[in-house]
């Protein structure tokens, strides 16, 4: 496993033609700032818009872009946000989908959050216990791409697709 930068990182995301990402936190501190400008009210468009940029910026490039967002319910106010914050992501291109956790239970997910990069490497994101970033692992080690893929294939078949998925629903599949 290597440490990379935050730079790295962004570098092997841009370069990457597809990426499959598993997120499995309530709460990121990162957003922090947009989120904050979201509960005091401000527009989901204005508050949203570097994420939505981004997501286009990659669409636009030709890189397939999957999500999966595995959430705990009721939902944390940060995924009541990003739900109403993804539509512009969706509408850019992002294909992302909510697996509520509650059915994810046999599913067996990596401890902390990933990408899977072309099918060729992973990137971790490790996180400290108080919502931090620790580190970032970068490994192409055909194993663990191999669980990663396996894990998000598992994940993504029972997740719900953004534009199917209600909050808090806990009926399952809607």
């Amino acid at each position: 496993m290597e440490l990379i930068s935050v730079e790295r990182r962004s570098e092997l995301l841009r370069t990457a033609r597809s990426i499959r990402k598993m997120e499995l936190r309530d709460n990121y501190s990162i957003d922090a700032e947009i989120f904050a400008a979201w509960r005091e009210g401000r527009s989901i468009a204005a508050t949203a818009k570097g994420m939505a940029d981004r997501a286009a910026e990659r669409i636009a490039a030709g890189v397939v872009t999957h999500r999966v967002k595995v959430v705990s319910e009721p939902l944390s106010s940060y995924h009541k946000f990003i739900l109403a914050a993804s539509e512009p992501m969706i509408k850019a291109g992002e294909v992302m989908r909510w697996l509520p956790r509650r059915l994810a239970s046999t599913v067996f997910l990596p401890g902390n959050d990933f990408f899977v990069l072309d099918g060729e490497a992973v990137i971790f994101n490790v996180f400290d216990g108080e919502d931090q970033r620790a580190e970032i692992q970068l490994t192409q080690d055909p194993a663990v791409v191999d669980r990663c893929t396996a894990a998000f294939t598992s994940a993504w078949e029972l997740a719900l697709p953004y534009d199917e998925y209600r909050a808090d629903s806990r009926a399952g599949r809607v």
